[in-house]
């Protein structure tokens, strides 16, 4: 489960496109940041996608991209052309494909790979479904089979794409949009598949074109509903809409944040079914998922900068600058399913599992210095945007730095605020988490 949202330059305070996105996915399935440099390669090249190869382009774009360990795609990501996509699983009556082929996560990293704008990522991303289709398990240790939506942006324009099989929507963005588990696009659109309508008919979804509705005709109702997309879909309209004309990056950033509480006691530990824009695992089915990376973005002709947490749950986590044409610093090894403390993923861990068994305590401890932190690194990131690669890659590399040291003495404070008393249910599924990946909790 995921949840992405962009505002484009008629709905922020500087005039900047805004992007943000949670990537919703299992606890232990680590979240990791790549850079992909640009390349050139010979005619009749492949490419190895996460399960099948197909035809590589002669040239592929610059991209930086958050993915799950175990996947070639990505949840979201970005070129050197200012383009940023996020996916969303949406839940079909159209049957899933099983069978090794693309999924949707590759198709976001080969459209940014082959894009200079927004729209024809969108080209690129129907072209290969209408080669292909979408096929194959997306789950990490439990099959999950899906089809996709796409939030897509550049520095001028958003769209959003929404699929099932080789059937398509796509409807242009006017201000501010949100996409989550399930369709949002009704009766009319901007472009679409050549069946899409008939396809829905002949399926008896509806009976004549007057009916078709998209999101009517092709949502699986079961699933849709108990991914509570709705739900995060109004929520995180709402709170842009109510911020329109004044949106910052700091304010993206605080909508993946954004937890519903009626009295501030927010906590991960309450009920079986819920989800939120910012999103925790618990018991059961309805509760696999947590937000497993995030990233926020702001694209002007100026210069793109963006901003990613390269970690899980960003309302414990910090929020990092890079930019595409200085890259990444070392992070080290690729994290697995296992625990690793000389990954980013995993080193973070330890205090995200430790703040879970407290969360309103042990968070109180580090949330202000978190705020004050992050305002630091978003303000000097501001101020040497006109600086060359080199001065800007160091500034990213101190980011990190300071928040891994920042993160190691949170831990130890967390740490001596006393765990509360959990639900049996609640700490059954993290013990079980905990053991498969092999880490303590604090």
């Amino acid at each position: 489960m995921c949840d992405t949202m962009v505002a484009l330059a008629n709905s922020t305070a500087d005039g900047s496109v805004l992007f943000a996105k949670n990537s919703d996915r299992e606890p232990n399935e680590a979240s990791m940041l790549v850079l992909e440099p640009a390349a050139d390669f010979k005619s009749g090249s492949h490419v190895k996608c996460t399960y099948i190869d197909i035809p590589q382009v002669e040239h592929t774009h610059r991209v930086l991209l958050s993915k799950p360990f175990w996947i070639w795609g990505a949840e979201m990501g970005a070129n050197e052309f200012g383009v940023v996509i996020g996916n969303e699983a949406v839940f079909s009556k159209e049957p899933y494909g099983k069978e090794p082929g693309l999924i949707g996560m590759d198709l976001l990293r080969l459209a940014l790979e082959r894009a200079d704008g927004a729209e024809k990522a969108l080209e690129v991303i129907t072209a290969l479904l209408a080669e292909y289709g979408q096929s194959g398990n997306c789950g990490f240790a439990h099959p999950l089979y899906y089809h996709n939506s796409f939030l897509i942006a550049d520095r001028q324009e958003a769209w959003v794409l929404e699929t099932a099989g080789k059937e398509w929507a796509a409807e242009k963005v006017r201000d501010i949009r949100s996409i989550s588990n399930g369709y949002t696009i009704g009766a009319s659109w901007d472009l679409a598949s050549t069946n899409l309508v008939e396809h829905a008919i002949q399926k008896g979804w509806c009976r004549n074109k007057t009916e078709f509705d998209l999101a009517g005709c092709y949502s699986d109702f079961i699933y849709t509903r108990f991914s509570d997309s709705k739900k995060r879909q109004q929520c995180s309209t709402t709170i842009l809409r109510g911020q329109t004309g004044k949106l910052t990056l700091a304010d993206m950033i605080n909508a993946l944040r954004y937890h519903a509480s009626k009295n501030g006691d927010y906590s991960p530990a309450k009920g079986i079914l819920g989800a939120d824009v910012c999103m925790h695992a618990g018991f059961g089915p309805a509760r696999g998922s947590q937000s497993a990376g995030s990233m926020v973005s702001r694209l002007t002709p100026e210069g793109d900068l963006h901003f990613l947490t390269g970690t899980s749950a960003p309302c414990t986590g910090i929020f990092k600058p890079v930019w595409l044409d200085a890259g990444l610093p070392d992070l080290g090894p690729a994290p697995t399913g296992i625990f690793d403390p000389q990954t980013l993923y995993w080193k973070h861990e330890q205090l995200h599992r430790a703040v879970l068994r407290n969360y309103s305590g042990r968070m109180a401890v580090y949330k202000n210095e978190r705020d004050a932190l992050e305002d630091t690194f978003i303000s000097k990131a501001d101020q040497i945007l006109d600086k060359s690669w080199q001065d800007r890659l160091a500034f990213t590399r101190s980011c990190f730095t300071k928040a891994d040291e920042a993160e190691i003495a949170w831990f130890e404070k967390v740490c001596n605020v006393p765990a509360s008393k959990l639900p049996w249910h609640y700490r059954q599924a993290w013990n079980g988490f905990n053991k498969s990946a092999k880490i303590s909790a604090a």
